[in-house]
């Protein structure tokens, strides 16, 4: 944690209260900032804060809570934000928008935390690893908090980015730390300085275990076989593999959903 860190949590505080009172907001909001961003070239700070006490639980996903009604932290309700600024701001600015606007979150306990466990994509390597390496900065703020994630559980900080992340992080460290934190800080290092060839045999590491968790998927002796996905990845055009070297496991789910749907017309 850094001298000027504070233990005290603090959320934007439109993302407190009902869905349908927080949905109001975000655009309201998403559209303020655009209208900053036009005019100052930033993205300044959220004009109310709310403090998120000790244990309180934050909804991380739409499927974690369907009492839609109940005033709380509805946190998966940040994302409608991009929607709002990509209505205001010109199609030709939107690029540099986005880029400035995920690096100001980043800077920020919310904005890590969304970027964490909601990555919109691309998820090149270097770009989640800036992006976990964020989450690592806020840990100890965001470690006092309760998420929800799935329907029926509350989570701790360690327990959710194990949820989300222990595949991608064996992939990229077989057998790496039993902390989730140290883990996920030894993966940030090899992914942020990451050859293609790195990446490639993280990608191929994590493919076979997102098989087996997608019982949807059929064909999953070739859809596991190395051979078969090297061959497959090798002819990815660079931006397409680029998307999916980080080894996220829901960036490579898409490819592999590709291959399968071509197995089944052959």
């Amino acid at each position: 944690m850094t001298p000027e860190q504070s233990l005290v949590l603090e959320f934007p505080a439109w993302l407190h209260g009902t869905t349908a009172a927080i949905l109001r907001k975000v655009r309201t909001e998403g559209r303020w900032w655009a209208r900053e961003y036009l005019e100052t070239g930033a993205f300044p700070q959220p004009r109310r804060m709310r403090q998120v006490a000790p244990g309180e639980v934050l909804v991380m996903h739409a499927g974690a809570d369907f009492n839609l009604g109940r005033t709380g932290w509805w946190v998966h309700l940040f994302a409608e934000i991009f929607t709002h600024l990509d209505e205001c701001i010109p199609e030709e600015e939107r690029e540099r928008a986005e880029a400035a606007f995920e690096s100001f979150c980043l800077g920020t306990p919310w904005g890590a935390l969304h970027h964490a466990v909601s990555s919109p994509p691309p998820h090149g390597a270097a770009r989640m690893a800036n992006r976990l390496a964020s989450l690592l900065r806020f840990w100890e703020v965001l470690q006092g908090s309760r998420y929800a994630f799935r329907f029926g559980r509350k989570y701790t900080l360690e327990e959710l980015m194990e949820d989300l992340w222990r595949k991608t992080l064996e992939a990229w460290c077989p057998g790496g730390p039993a902390s989730v934190r140290e883990h996920l800080a030894l993966s940030v290092e090899r992914m942020a300085r990451a050859t293609r060839e790195e990446c490639l045999e993280a990608v191929l590491r994590v493919m076979p275990t997102v098989v087996e968790m997608d019982a949807d998927l059929k064909r999953r002796e070739v859809l596991r076989d190395p051979g078969f996905l090297r061959e497959r990845l090798s002819t990815l055009p660079p931006k397409k593999f680029e998307e999916l070297s980080s080894a996220y496991s829901y960036a490579v789910s898409g490819p592999l959903w590709d291959w399968y749907r071509e197995l089944e017309r052959h």
